[in-house]
């Protein structure tokens, strides 16, 4: 059964044509991948299915009761609200109950004595055993904490972007929907989160749909691909791994299509110009299928998006740290930091966000000063930079003008040069495009831009700060193979696993108190050291602990068992204890069922009978280990 169908939907803005009469049904157990080049309309159909934007044609049928929950690219934020305050925004009707006993709590601790408020509190704790409201509080503070969000109370407006996108994120994974529409999760998010996630999802009842350029995540979350090409959308079964596959069997198929129907054509034209006449039945009809062979042409063309390796001369000598601090307040980030970079360099760094990875970039490029140590940059380096944050884009200017800021021409490696207009063309700016304002663009084909700023630039050095945001797979695959023949130092801070296994061959890890470790190999190759890492240090532990064990029990052997005096003492008494517990507790039940709708003196005996149940199973415990304890003893003489 489809929890949503899309029927023949369409959607331009002004000439650009995002969606095409595309049709499509979502059933409940789906989970599906939307891949596509940057500004081909992937976070605008998400908006369409959620109900954000209108469609210009077709329809959107929602299955009844059917609940979906959307998180766009950029949520929009209460500055003034807490974190849980932001949490529970949402429309949902657990979300509605939630946020209304949480205010008519705080009215009833102001006025203690008011009956109403305390009928309307009860009634309201009904109703949360019923919605079963009670597990989403606590939900969320367990997700908060898993995506890195530990400060409960802590307000919105004095969060970073990425500590808001976390937010966001827990918000939509604990409200209640039949289907979940995410946009870039993965974005902003370290790669145990990432690892997290994939397994909430995987075990989360309920359809998905999610736009991620995180091909490790497609692979083993979705099982349906969907890929918007040219306003058209091709639909798969299967993960990103098995869309490769298909989407190359389509595209040959496509283009043996596409010859055959050329061959034909060409047929019916050499009898078109023969002079044919439309005079029989025959003859039209030959015309009509003629005329019909023009209209089912194939395009058979991708876009491609090509990068040319291009750096400058670099020295032998490239950039040297030596013994770098650096602090925040009484937050230490890292301390006595050493390393030569070399020529052909190619490092990941990884840790958890917050942890100084972003701080160590900004130092190595002069945007910060260390708290102590020294850089020493060789003469011959060039610095590309590619932030997380491109701030500094003129969103008025035109895109040829932005990239003419940097090179109107750049050499290529093979002697040859090429113009800011065509190195647009390779990386998917039209020649119309190009005179466009930088504000009309998509955020990914900002980002794409921004790319192609900072190469056009010809560095022999490259920092990468979360490279794979926003940018969608196809650049991601170019930006691959332009590293592996990109002739200077790569240093990338990422979270993409896919990316950090296909590029790097060391591990810089930001670890405690400070440390950056460093190790050999990928990204799996650290996961596989942690690992065995792991292992060992847990085999260590239990050799220890049962060494510690069979000393404890060998010593026991040595002495004969007794009660100590404390022991005998509350051998004797036991039996008595528990009965005036028993007692207590009797007593307080009564008066509970006496106390009628009298709120805050119930409040008071609940508590203080779930202390009385819990002294009274500890006693129980206390008197089977006691008993034991007495026959073992009495067994020994």
């Amino acid at each position: 059964m489809n929890l949503i169908s899309i029927e023949n939907i369409s959607k331009s803005y002004s000439e650009k044509i995002l969606l095409k009469d595309i049709s499509l049904g979502i059933g409940e157990g789906d989970k599906i991948g939307v891949i596509g080049v940057n500004g081909t309309g992937k976070s605008t159909f998400l908006k369409i299915i959620a109900g954000v934007e209108e469609t210009d044609e077709g329809k959107i049928i929602i299955a009844n009761k059917a609940r979906i929950e959307y998180l766009p690219q950029n949520p929009n934020f209460d500055e003034g609200a807490t974190v849980l305050e932001q949490i529970f925004k949402g429309s949902s009707p657990e979300m509605t109950l939630l946020r209304k006993y949480e205010f008519t709590l705080e009215k009833l601790n102001s006025d203690p004595n008011n009956e109403m408020l305390q009928r309307e509190i009860l009634s309201l704790n009904h109703q949360m055993d019923a919605a079963k409201a009670w597990q989403l509080e606590s939900e969320a503070k367990t997700i908060l904490t898993k995506l890195g969000i530990s400060n409960f109370d802590a307000i919105i407006g004095t969060l970073s972007g990425g500590q808001r996108k976390r937010i966001a994120l827990a918000s939509s994974l604990i409200t209640p929907s039949d289907l979940l529409i995410l946009d870039e999760p993965t974005n902003h998010i370290d790669n145990d989160t990432v690892e997290w996630l994939e397994q909430y999802l995987n075990k989360r009842k309920g359809a998905l749909l999610m736009i991620t350029h995180d091909r490790y995540f497609l692979d083993r979350v979705a099982n349906r691909t969907i890929e918007l090409h040219n306003g058209n959308l091709y639909n798969y079964s299967g993960n990103y791994s098995d869309f490769l596959e298909k989407k190359l069997e389509r595209e040959e198929l496509e283009q043996a299509t596409e010859r055959k129907r050329q061959n034909l054509y060409r047929k019916e034209l050499a009898w078109i110009k023969r002079g044919a006449k439309a005079r029989t039945t025959k003859q039209k009809a030959r015309i009509d299928r003629f005329e019909k062979l023009e209209d089912q042409k194939i395009d058979t063309s991708s876009e491609k998006l090509e990068m040319s390796s291009v750096s400058s001369r670099l020295g032998k000598k490239v950039i040297e740290l030596q013994n770098i601090s650096k602090s925040f307040a009484d937050k230490k980030l890292f301390e006595d930091f050493s390393y030569i970079l070399l020529r052909d360099d190619r490092i990941g760094i990884i840790g958890p966000n917050g942890k100084g990875k972003s701080t160590l970039m900004n130092i190595m490029v002069g945007n910060l000063e260390a708290d102590s140590g020294n850089i020493e940059i060789g003469k011959t380096v060039k610095i590309g930079y590619f932030s997380q944050e491109y701030k500094g884009m003129d969103e008025d200017l035109r895109v040829i003008d932005y990239i003419k800021e940097v090179a109107e021409f750049l050499p290529l490696s093979d002697g040859t040069t090429i113009s800011a207009s065509q190195m647009l063309e390779r990386f998917l700016f039209t020649p119309t495009m190009q005179y466009t304002p930088i504000s009309k663009l998509s955020g990914g084909e900002r980002r794409r831009l921004y790319l192609l700023y900072v190469l056009m630039g010809a560095p022999n050095v490259l920092l990468l700060d979360e490279p794979t945001n926003d940018l969608d797979i196809q650049t991601l695959t170019v930006l691959e193979d332009y590293l592996d023949d990109f002739n200077g130092a790569v240093i990338v801070v990422s979270h993409d696993r896919y990316f950090l296994d296909r590029i790097v061959d060391k591990i810089f890890a930001f670890e405690k108190n400070g440390k950056i470790a460093q190790y050999i190999g990928n990204y799996s190759d650290y996961q596989d050291t942690m690992k065995l890492k792991n292992e060992e240090e847990k085999t260590v532990q239990n050799r220890t602990k049962s060494e510690e064990k069979k000393a404890s029990e060998d010593k026991k052997k040595d002495k004969p068992l007794k009660f100590t005096y404390k022991e005998q003492k509350e051998y004797d008494e036991i039996d008595n204890t528990i009965a005036n517990k028993e007692e207590e507790l009797e007593v307080v039940n009564k008066k509970i069922n006496n106390a009628g709708s009298k709120f805050e003196l119930l409040q008071e005996l609940l508590a203080e009978q779930s202390k009385l149940e819990e002294e009274l199973e500890y006693l129980m415990d206390r008197w089977t280990y006691l008993n034991e304890l007495a026959e073992q003893i009495s067994n020994q003489r």
